[in-house]
């Protein structure tokens, strides 16, 4: 029997990266690669790239050159580099490191084991097209190992919103929706191999739209209902959503379906209206406050998690005060902060830049205001009852691990609990990063 081929993977970015090494690693699978933690003893090396942060071009050249010794002790192995840095940048990755021998973007993935043949045969390889066939109808039979109890499920790829600082369109395509039954068939199939809990992924995951069963078109929300009907599922979460496509049915899931768990990522990015316009969001600070107070009246134990950029171009003292304002009046349990950069391409990227000292100092006040409302909400958990999706053991002996509803990070002592179980728990602690609870009785 032949001896089986390593595949090693380092993901960066999102979660539907994640994804897509997994799907990646099955598509290789096929022609007989093993998964393996370590690049040293690998037979091919795969860097699945994002393009959203900072010199994310710049961190993909500095691992390849991390790359080099293992090329050169062993010229069969293969490196690749896939995902949004491979879409933006393919040709000049090929041209600056010749030890890379494929570059593969997010929509082309499935045609990686034909790439790495061509690659064994001496081949440079490259293919960042936006292939008409589906990637996910040919990759639609996976691996029958059983799962951990949580997935990732792509459900729709793509953005048609063109925000000013964002490299999505370019890199991942325009909006796409996969056809609801072949979601449902891979959700029935990861909950037979032990999920209990999905969360669906896209781009903009709240403008999905995709064929139904019954050749109707479906909302996310269409699809959440009958994702609720499936035995064995016992907690369904999306992200990441865009605030123009909130829609009231969806908004309804959040108080009618049970298993649609109560957290919602939705980024609003700034509290200014003059810079969410030269953004290009679409939305008013006053309309996302407002679709809030409309989510919570739905859900009133709603989580509420956002994402902010300062220092966007032309940004003033004034309008970052304005976000510091939207801030205080959300009250979020999560939020994600970060410095604009450029990204070449964009239109933010021409533009006037704020001297990197100011975002510097502005970041530091924004996180310390989100890291003050994440530890009172951290803090009011405490007393409460909770239910637990425990995933892992903790580092302490007979410690386990897992998630609330509210996707806080919870851990239990003297927990006798298989992976997977979900269980009631009190909350007794509050910690920077996570919450300690007691066992109840069922």
């Amino acid at each position: 029997m032949a001896q089986q081929k390593k595949l090693y993977i380092k993901t960066y970015g999102c979660q539907m990266n994640v994804y897509d090494s997994e799907r990646m690693a099955e598509a290789m699978g096929g022609s007989g690669y093993v998964q393996t933690d370590t690049p040293e003893d690998a037979d091919m090396i795969l860097l699945n790239t994002c393009h959203i942060r900072e010199k994310a071009a710049e961190k993909v050249y500095s691992e390849l050159g991390r790359l080099r010794p293992l090329k050169e002790e062993n010229p069969e192995l293969k490196i690749g580099v896939a995902g949004c840095v491979a879409q933006a940048e393919g040709e000049e990755i090929m041209r600056r490191q010749p030890l890379v021998d494929l570059v593969v973007g997010p929509q082309s993935y499935h045609r990686l084991p034909g790439m790495e043949s061509r690659a064994r045969n001496g081949s440079k390889v490259l293919d960042t097209d936006f292939p008409a066939d589906d990637k996910f109808d040919a990759l639609k039979q996976r691996p029958r190992a059983q799962r951990g109890p949580t997935a990732f499920l792509t459900v729709q790829e793509g953005c048609d919103k063109f925000c000013a600082f964002c490299v999505v369109p370019y890199t991942r395509g325009a909006e796409v929706s996969r056809p609801a039954g072949r979601i449902l068939e891979e959700a029935r199939d990861l909950v037979s191999r032990g999920v209990r809990e999905i969360t669906l992924l896209g781009q903009n995951v709240n403008a999905y739209h995709g064929e139904g069963p019954d050749g109707s078109d479906w909302s996310l929300a269409r699809l959440i209902r009958a994702l609720d009907g499936i035995d064995g599922l016992a907690r369904i979460r999306f992200t990441t959503s865009h605030p123009n496509d909130m829609t009231d049915d969806l908004i309804a899931a959040h108080a009618e379906c049970e298993k649609l768990m109560p957290y919602l990522h939705l980024p609003v990015q700034s509290g200014s209206d003059r810079i969410l316009k030269r953004m290009n969001r679409s939305h008013t600070a006053e309309s996302y406050l407002r679709l809030i107070d409309r989510i919570r009246a739905a859900r009133p134990d709603i989580l509420m998690s956002g994402d902010f950029i300062v220092g966007f171009p032309e940004e003033t003292e004034e309008d970052f005060r304005a976000t510091l304002d939207l801030v205080e009046a959300v009250e979020y349990g999560y939020a994600f902060s970060f410095k604009y950069s450029t990204r070449p391409g964009t239109p933010a990227a021409e533009r006037p830049q704020v001297p990197e000292d100011i975002k510097s100092e502005r970041l530091q006040r924004l996180q310390a205001l989100i890291s003050r409302q994440q530890n009172e909400v951290q803090r009011a958990m405490v007393g409460k009852r909770v239910n637990v999706l425990f995933e892992k053991p903790g580092r302490e002996a007979g410690q386990m691990v897992g998630k609330s509803e509210y996707l806080h990070a919870v851990h239990v002592g003297g927990a006798q609990l298989e992976r997977g179980t979900i269980a009631p728990v009190r909350i007794v602690d509050a910690l920077p990063n996570s919450l300690a609870g007691e066992l109840l009785p069922a």
